[in-house]
């Protein structure tokens, strides 16, 4: 009964937790004159590099300890469908053992060598001495099949146990990486100059479904270098993952510009873990807007629904950024132009 009950709270503090932060792409705001490039200038995502290094930390910590938290998860529900089946076979295992004892209260039980001076004939006693042997070998065998399968329902209430320690673990780690990316969005807040106001219009959709990247057998990411050849124009190269996020993306329709690797700089550019995604057809002009605004909102939106199967660690677009953990939150760290506000295109890093 204490592990139904702290197994429906851990329920719910799981559903709480992974419920965190999933939303469609934040609205637009006033746009600015157009000034197309082709590549997204110098070291400008927007914020500092320690910044970035916080969110990237943030960021993969929340993944892990979710990964982590469901493989806690589903070891739990494996180990409670086999705690099912040993009760019902350790109920059933005390069934025959009391049998036993009973047929042996009711009429004594016949000791070896009373039943062997009994026998009337050489024949009768090799048959009382064979009917010993089994009786007592099936005595023996039930109830030594009685003792292990109550070891086996003792173990497997302490490993039930133990997924309940880790989960709640987790759930702790998950929470406080929660709370790192958020106070170093927070600091990089106070340092600069508020966002311009929102006007308001329509938020971005997308119903299409990514390809997952590949994982681990325990559900983890496993690590990636810059091994595959960017097919942007920045050339270069990219981590496969990142090479999948970038074609499921254009499989999904958002087929625009996009420049990748950056050889210079902080950030996850020259890692090749991050991909930069124009708003307009022929490059990084100015403030999206109009049908430039809704194809990035889309964009944005397409990112934050596949997040989970794409690897994402965050997403900006128009001076605000989505973290797992968190959701989107205002980005404050911006240099005031259409690129470092990323209000031209929407950047996404992945794991």
């Amino acid at each position: 009964m204490h592990v139904r009950r702290t197994t429906v709270r851990l329920v719910a503090a799981v559903a709480a937790t992974l419920a965190l932060g999933v939303s469609s792409a934040p609205p637009p705001v006033a746009a600015a004159p157009p000034t197309t490039r082709l590549a997204a200038p110098g070291d400008e995502e927007g914020g500092t590099p320690a910044l970035r290094a916080q969110l990237d930390a943030a960021s993969k910590g929340w993944i892990d300890a979710k990964a982590a938290l469901e493989r806690s998860t589903r070891r739990q529900q494996e180990l409670n469908n086999q705690l099912k089946t040993i009760e019902s076979e350790l109920a059933t295992r005390t069934g025959k053992v009391g049998e036993i004892a009973g047929v042996a209260y009711r009429t004594g039980r016949l000791g070896p060598v009373s039943a062997l001076l009994n026998s009337t004939s050489p024949e009768g006693f090799l048959d009382r001495a064979a009917e010993l042997e089994t009786v007592a070998s099936n005595e023996d065998r039930e109830l030594r099949n009685l003792l292990r399968t109550k070891e086996e329902a003792t173990r497997t209430r302490a490993a039930l146990d133990t997924e309940i320690v880790e989960q709640r673990k987790q759930i702790a780690v998950m929470a406080k990486r929660k709370q790192q990316a958020e106070r170093a969005l927070a600091v990089a807040a106070a340092d600069k100059p508020a966002p311009r106001a929102d006007s308001g219009a329509s938020r971005g959709t997308s119903t299409a479904n990514a390809r997952p990247a590949p994982r681990n057998s325990d559900g983890s990411w496993p690590p990636e270098s810059c091994s595959v050849n960017d097919p942007t124009p920045a050339n270069g190269c990219i981590t496969p993952r990142m090479l999948n996020a970038l074609q499921q993306s254009k499989a999904a329709g958002f087929t625009r510009y996009v420049s990748c690797y950056r050889p210079s700089g902080s950030g996850e550019h020259p890692k090749g873990r991050a991909c930069d995604f124009a708003a307009q057809k022929n490059g990084f002009g100015g403030d999206a807007t109009g049908g430039d605004r809704t194809y990035g909102n889309n964009l944005a939106a397409y990112h934050v629904r596949n997040a989970d199967r794409l690897g994402v660690l965050y997403v900006i677009w128009y001076r605000q950024i989505w973290l797992p953990s968190s959701g989107w939150k205002s980005y404050s760290g911006a240099g005031g132009d259409p690129s470092s506000d990323h209000t031209n295109h929407v950047h996404l890093s992945v794991y």
